[in-house]
């Protein structure tokens, strides 16, 4: 249950706060910049407003998932920085006193009340207004691109995975203790999951009761991981390769297994829109939905910058009719009309080379026809033939005893001329030279976030990881802003 109304809290010691956290405390600053009510009004039919017992409120629990990831910490070292760090305890509107909550409620409240709530396009909105609001955005630039999250499992086994956390506990003790290494039971030597995950237990029992360095925190933040590992195999969540995640490319040699986040940014680096896929997804596909939630946010948009992935036929249309500049240069192989097949394959700009539906990249190409004859040239890709016999959607794309798998484009010189004279402008060059900025703003995501590695399983998990994050990078780069245009 939650109260119809927020009580005031009327603890003598709420004073301390104006003494310890300082004006430009960013938590502070956050707690004045933003208004959190939006989120107990779109949460309240969540909850029951006459019965049961009073719930955590759902703006605390809000913030404490935006606290996780600015700092990028486990739920049992988020509750227990809150115990003592009086800047959470004032940005999660606590008096100093108070009790934390156990963290286990931070797992409930993201499946019991975040399900079908639009998270991301919510708190992306809510930056957005808030910037345009103070004059900040003031461009019409929009900046497109991609950035890829690894599964938190990876391709991996459970009992590897589990193998791997257990290790890195006991590397982090022996560092601090050697004599340690005697205590610790022998590792399992059959393949059973259960087995593994009883010497885990072992592992963790042994550091908390025998260890001198338990609460060392090099220590405590490893044995902290293995134990939400455990807790998500014995609450039998998606323990194994991640179900939603798939591989996708990140050039002709390397792949990685996870998610895909396409990301549009004004271009004072502001993110305006975001959609989360799984890892195979082409980039280009998502350029008119990623432009059409920015416009919802109440983006004004007249000019769109992206890599060559962006420089399809549908795009180009597409930017013609909503007239914008599109500032993509163009790749013959994306550009190559496909409309016809039955099954479409998608570019990926990255390795230069085309991956069919089931996520298998070519393995090699060749250019056929006579040179400067732009129309009758054409890029033929193979196939792994093996992979297609076997391949669970190889029915209307491989036919059965084919010796090889070939998908041609056909090179059109002249089809895109309009576009051709364009990136041959000086205004042209200039623009593209402004998609740095969204590379360093994926940078961002994934080295102070932690947006290099999903958190949970599935793509649910994932979405509210990237609304978490991409909300507390933009309130970020709003203060940010703000600061700089006071000492204008």
């Amino acid at each position: 249950m939650i109260s119809k109304q927020e009580t005031l809290n009327l603890s003598p010691y709420m004073e301390l706060y104006n003494l310890i956290i300082p004006k430009d405390n960013m938590l502070r600053q956050i707690n004045e910049l933003v208004d959190f009510s939006f989120i107990l009004d779109e949460l309240k039919s969540k909850y029951c407003l006459d019965n049961g017992r009073n719930a955590i409120p759902p703006i605390r629990m809000f913030k404490y998932l935006l606290l996780k990831a600015i700092y990028d910490l486990s739920d049992v070292d988020l509750v227990e920085r809150s115990k003592y760090d009086m800047s959470f305890k004032y940005f999660l509107e606590m008096a100093p006193e108070d009790d934390v909550m156990d963290s286990s409620s931070l797992t409930k409240f993201r499946r019991l009340r975040l399900q079908d709530i639009n998270l991301l396009d919510l708190l992306i909105g809510k930056t957005v207004e808030i910037a345009l609001k103070k004059g900040i955005i003031t461009s019409k630039i929009i900046i497109v691109d991609s950035t890829h999250t690894k599964a938190r499992y990876n391709q991996k086994s459970p009992k590897e995975f589990l193998q791997e956390k257990s290790k890195n506990v006991r590397k982090a003790v022996y560092q601090l203790d050697e004599e340690m290494k005697e205590k610790f039971p022998p590792k399992p030597t059959s393949n059973e999951v259960m087995e593994e995950l009883n010497y885990c237990r072992q592992v963790v029992e042994i550091v908390e009761t025998q260890s001198k360095v338990a609460q060392i925190p090099a220590v405590k933040e490893k044995l902290n991981v293995l134990k939400e590992v455990m807790e998500d195999y014995d609450l039998q969540l998606s323990y194994s390769p991640d179900p939603d995640a798939r591989v996708g490319h990140k050039s002709a040699e390397s792949a990685f297994f996870g998610f895909k986040t396409h990301i549009a940014m004004s271009d004072e680096r502001i993110i305006t829109a975001a959609i989360v896929t799984t890892g195979e997804k082409s980039d280009g596909h998502y350029l008119q939905e990623l432009i059409e939630k920015s416009k919802e946010t109440g983006m004004e948009i007249d000019t769109v910058i992206g890599d060559t992935a962006y420089s399809g036929k549908d795009n180009l249309q597409y930017a013609k009719a909503e007239a914008f500049q599109l500032i993509s240069k163009l790749n013959p192989n994306i550009s190559g009309e496909t409309s016809h097949r039955k099954v479409i394959f998608d570019f990926n700009k990255d390795a230069g080379m085309y991956v069919c539906p089931a996520g298998h990249m070519a393995i090699r190409k060749a250019r056929t026809g006579k040179k400067n004859q732009g129309a009758n040239q054409a890029e033929t890709y193979s196939f792994d033939i093996e992979k297609c016999k076997v391949c669970p959607l190889r029915e209307g794309c491989y036919k059965e005893g084919s010796k090889s798998k070939t998908y041609s484009i056909r090179i059109k010189s002249m089809e895109h001329k309009d576009q051709i004279i364009l990136q041959e402008t000086d205004e042209f060059k200039i623009l593209a030279k402004e998609r740095y900025k969204i590379e360093a703003k994926n940078s961002e995501l994934k080295n102070p976030h932690g947006y290099n590695t999903a958190k949970t399983a599935g793509l649910f998990g994932m979405e509210i990881q990237g609304a978490t994050t991409i909300f507390a990078v933009n309130l970020k780069r709003i203060l940010k802003l703000l600061s700089e245009k006071k000492k204008e």
